[in-house]
């Protein structure tokens, strides 16, 4: 089938334009072989204003799905180094929830929420000190990185395909290597240190 498109080049002809989330997403298309004239950027918004938040709860939070993939592994790995220095609450649920709970129950610093309404992830967002998006994969364009700007929540996130263009390292967020926990306690403490920057 994909070849037969490639032969009546019908990616080039037939479509007149393709709509990629981000620059990184836009590049991972022309590398394919698209065409870049075609290839335009419209990221996602949010439909409505959530307002900004005060940033009074003194914690960081992690939203999404208890997966490998999401890093949860890596975030747990640097929270039983953080401890109590900035304390973490985890909401979402998965196939990772037992080691979760778990963690819950045994590290100091660490909260599971479960399972949130949106409603109550914004009031969480509103409240938290930073966002942490540890993802392992390049992910589309997480709507949870959207909703943290909008309630002018910093994001450290893996400097790993599109989290590494939407972030813009050290202004509305930190990057860190993906899967590297030592390098997550690296960008928290650092955040922790220079909240403003």
């Amino acid at each position: 089938m994909i070849a037969t498109h490639n032969h009546m080049q019908t990616w080039s002809k037939a479509v007149s334009a393709y709509i990629a989330l981000t620059r990184f997403a836009r590049d991972k298309f022309i590398q394919a072989g698209f065409p870049a004239e075609k290839i335009l950027i419209k990221p996602n918004y949010l439909p409505t204003d959530p307002g900004i938040g005060e940033g009074s709860g003194n914690y960081a939070l992690f939203v999404g799905r208890l997966a490998p993939e999401k890093g949860v592994g890596t975030l747990l790995e640097a929270w039983r180094e953080m401890g109590n220095e900035l304390p973490l609450h985890i909401a979402g649920d998965g196939p990772l929830a037992p080691e979760v709970e778990k963690a819950a129950g045994t590290m100091q610093g660490v909260t599971w929420l479960k399972w949130l309404p949106r409603t109550e992830i914004l009031q969480r967002m509103k409240n938290a000190s930073v966002l942490i998006l540890p993802s392992t994969w390049y992910e589309g364009f997480p709507m949870i990185i959207a909703e943290a700007f909008a309630v002018g929540l910093p994001v450290i996130a893996s400097n790993l395909g599109s989290m590494s263009t939407i972030i813009d390292h050290q202004r509305t967020g930190l990057h860190f290597e993906a899967g590297n926990s030592t390098s997550l306690v690296e960008a928290v403490r650092r955040f922790i240190a220079h909240p403003a920057d």
